[in-house]
């Protein structure tokens, strides 16, 4: 029995994914719940499981786009898995070569061997990596089904050709000869040009195909760039008092909230706060109208294997210290884990983005439009400041803030990161909100 497996509906607005890999090979075995393939959408990818047991017919190749609902596989239910047979088989009598009598001379010994007439079968990523070495397809003996060439055969050509190329650099092969060459003329001897050293080392390349997600963060930086007017203000915050802050309450907050206090609740909350006075930071243009949002959906840039993304955290100005930390940590693990679902990563209407965990001191972070803010926060260093007529070496953080300027005044933007440096500097204001 024929059964269909058929692209899943993985987000609201998204009508197509692209084939990313196909984990399982055409015509293998595949048991009930097993991982046939991934998919990728815009924003994130996914595992496409068997939902039957049977022989699997993929439809579609690594790359293609395809459209939810189409079929993207079928499985025959009444397959069953290959069995190695233990039995050993005769050996098929061997023609006796042929004697010199027999041979003339120009002629070859025996007969070429007659071909298949069947063509070699290669999985997509087979192809592409055998294509990138310059190797045939038909000079890879395939250890998939039906000898299909897999990935892993493909990689180990590959490496078996890169091998072969160095050992043959280091041979040297038979004796040298002796060549009489009559001596030239004095006058007809010529400068022997430069011997341009070869460069060492293995200098191959690799080529892997970008992920619909990669390209998705490429068009949208490029656009932010291209359609908005983005400008960055910078501020240096001293972080001695969010410092000792968490030092003074962090094992008591983590012994009622049951997670650890960090720097970045301090950032959210300062944040929301200071846009009770400057609404526009948190707006955003549609066209010919600017929208006021009356609520904080705070998006946190997550770096992940596949790429950089951004979960938001719902009604941020509405929800207290404890209650950030546990939504920064909870989105966190499901983006670093490849679980995040659409849902949470739609809408935000202001982003931060901590580079300082990576050690960069400085940068301009770009927008994530169609909001109009975003601020960076860098790596804290000790550095030496002037304190009320004294040098005091402070714990110093330099804060960027990029904004549209089509939307945003530099006065405005100016004045809401001062706000955020008087919150983060002494944290009992966010408090009291003063």
């Amino acid at each position: 029995m024929k059964h269909e497996i058929t692209v899943p509906e993985v987000g609201e607005s998204i009508t197509e994914v692209v084939i990313a890999e196909w984990l399982k090979n055409d015509g293998e075995y595949v048991d009930t719940d097993e991982v046939i393939c991934e998919i990728e959408s815009d924003k994130a990818s996914f595992e496409v499981p068997a939902d039957k047991a049977g022989i699997l017919e993929t439809r579609g190749e690594e790359g293609d786009t395809v459209q939810v609902g189409d079929i993207l596989a079928v499985i025959d239910t009444e397959g069953e898995a290959a069995v190695v047979e233990t039995e050993e088989e005769e050996p098929e009598p061997q023609p006796e070569p042929a004697s010199e009598s027999e041979t003339t001379e120009g002629e070859p010994v025996g007969e070429p061997a007659e071909a298949s007439g069947q063509e070699v079968r290669v999985s997509p990523v087979a192809h592409n990596i055998l294509k990138d070495a310059g190797i045939s397809a038909d000079e890879v003996e395939g250890t998939g089904v039906g000898g299909k060439v897999t990935k892993s055969d493909a990689q180990q050509a590959v490496e078996a050709k890169q091998k072969s190329k160095v050992e043959r650099k280091g041979e040297v092969g038979g004796e040298p000869r002796e060549v009489e060459t009559p001596e030239p003329e004095p006058e007809s001897r010529q400068p022997e040009p430069p011997v341009t050293p070869e460069p060492s080392g293995d200098r191959s390349v690799e080529r892997k195909r970008m992920s619909t997600l990669r390209r998705t963060i490429a068009e949208r930086l490029v656009s932010a760039k291209n359609e908005t007017a983005m400008l960055t203000t910078f501020n240096e915050f001293d972080m001695s008092a969010v410092m000792e802050f968490r030092k003074k309450y962090k094992e008591q907050f983590e012994d009622k909230h049951g997670i650890r206090l960090g720097f970045m609740s301090f950032f959210v909350k300062a944040c929301c706060v200071a846009m009770e006075d400057f609404p526009i930071i948190n707006a955003s243009l549609d066209e010919n109208e600017i929208v006021y949002h009356k609520y904080v959906d705070m998006g946190i840039a997550v770096s992940t294997d596949r790429g950089l993304v951004v979960p938001v955290i719902r009604n941020a100005d509405r929800l207290s210290f404890a209650k950030i930390e546990t939504e920064v940590n909870r989105l966190a693990t499901l983006a670093r884990d490849n679980e995040l679902p659409i849902e949470e990563m739609r809408g935000g209407t202001f982003t931060i983005t901590n580079g300082g965990i990576f050690g960069s001191l400085l940068s301009t972070p770009i927008l994530n439009t169609p909001q109009s803010a975003i601020l960076g926060m860098h790596k804290i260093e000790e550095r030496p400041v002037a304190v009320e007529g004294e040098v005091e070496v402070r714990p110093m953080m330099y804060v960027a803030m990029s904004y549209d300027h089509r939307l945003i005044d530099g006065k405005d933007s100016v004045q809401f990161l001062a706000r955020v440096k008087a919150l983060i500097e002494d944290p009992a204001r966010m408090l009291v909100n003063v």
